[in-house]
């Protein structure tokens, strides 16, 4: 097959589809790999360094989407990109679909085999594709947090470990799955007091033993995030649903009680956000404020740790990548029931029913 990985044009997007090493895996399974010029500078892959591993390198976006049978990218093709794709071309990357209906038409439309990595799911109901980048984007919310919480940043000049003597920082944590773990961790690490809300009880009794009681468990309901969102200094949303868009939990009137110089922080904002007074805003201007709470709500965080995302996100993708480049989507997809609910567009409709369903769009089952 030939494959071709072109420069992320988001908005301080360093993240590349194919690190050098799996542009050689792929070269040594057979197939032909295009990349864009300097799409790896971000991460400090050279041209010479994906030359050197069997790539071709192109001039531009254009040559690299006219020339390839599979798109391996890292975030949704933006309005530049719409144009570029071709009917049965394969698309391989994040799309989150639910909270992008011109992108899902023109998917549609152009007749692109669209596989999403957010949505390709175990049978336990793990997302590996999203599990590595929802780690550093939960990582980083506490840390862009704590930062904005400093008085020189707009915040109430709050520490969140405190020191001896003083009050520590209260971080609420809405849903407990691999963001919210992962901001607790930091939190907790930094010396702050945490509070995780979930609505699945076992979940909560994991949180209270892997913690070991060191963070406050509450059932998500809305007097309990209304009670904990009032006391907050940093409130980090972490809600998912796969697939779909993400419900709006805090409200703005939760938020007009917060005192002025509080942070939230919403990572499923590219799902739409489950913070109502969330937009997305981007690396150059990542907060805006509303009531004097800061909003930090960038869709693309781990861009900015761009090499650790990169090499985490394709340790994860290389093997679906194989798999689709070897068999094509129609055998891959039959072979692996995960691969199965990663595919979102197929023949120019929507065969992923959570997507379709919060689209208000016809749903169709994928069919050979």
């Amino acid at each position: 097959m030939i494959i071709g990985v072109p420069k992320e044009i988001k908005i301080s997007e360093n993240r590349v589809g194919l690190t050098e090493k799996g542009v050689k895996q792929l070269v040594s399974e057979g197939h032909k790999v295009f990349v864009e010029k300097d799409a790896g500078v971000g991460i400090q892959i050279s041209n010479q360094d994906y030359e050197e591993a069997g790539a071709e390198i192109l001039p531009s976006t254009q040559d690299v989407y006219k020339k390839s049978e599979m798109i391996i990218k890292v975030k949704e093709p933006l309005p530049q990109e719409y144009d570029l794709m071709q009917e049965n071309q394969i698309l391989y990357t994040y799309l989150h679909l639910a909270a992008e209906p011109k992108l899902t038409k023109v998917l549609c439309e152009r007749k692109v085999k669209a596989i999403a990595y957010e949505t390709i799911q175990l049978d336990n109901g793990s997302l590996p594709l999203l599990v590595p980048m929802s780690a550093v984007a939960g990582r980083l919310a506490t840390q862009v947090g704590a930062y904005y919480l400093q008085k020189d940043h707009g915040g109430k000049g709050i520490l969140l470990g405190g020191v001896t003597g003083v009050q520590r920082g209260q971080v609420t944590i809405i849903g407990g799955g691999v963001v919210g773990i992962n901001s607790a961790k930091m939190a907790m690490g930094l010396g702050a007091e945490v509070t995780i809300l979930d609505v699945n009880h076992q979940r909560l009794e994991y949180l209270d033993d892997v913690f070991q009681g060191r963070v406050r468990t509450l059932y998500s309901s809305m007097v309990n995030i209304e009670e904990a969102v009032q006391k907050s200094d940093l409130v980090i949303g972490a809600v998912l649903i796969p697939g779909s868009k993400a419900p709006h939990l805090v409200t703005k009137d939760m938020i007009e009680t917060m005192d002025p110089g509080s942070v939230v922080v919403d990572v499923a904002v590219d799902q739409g956000g489950c913070i109502e007074t969330c937009k997305p805003t981007s690396h150059v201007e990542p907060t805006y404020e509303i009531n004097g709470v800061i909003h930090y709500c960038v869709p693309n965080m781990p861009g900015v740790v761009a090499k650790t995302s990169t090499y985490a996100l394709t340790n994860m993708t290389m093997k679906y990548a194989s798999m689709i480049a070897q068999m094509g989507v129609e055998e891959a997809v039959q072979k692996d029931k995960a691969l199965l609910k990663g595919l979102n567009v197929y023949g120019g409709y929507v065969c992923y029913e959570p997507v379709a369903r919060d689209l208000g769009l016809e749903y169709k089952a994928f069919k050979v």
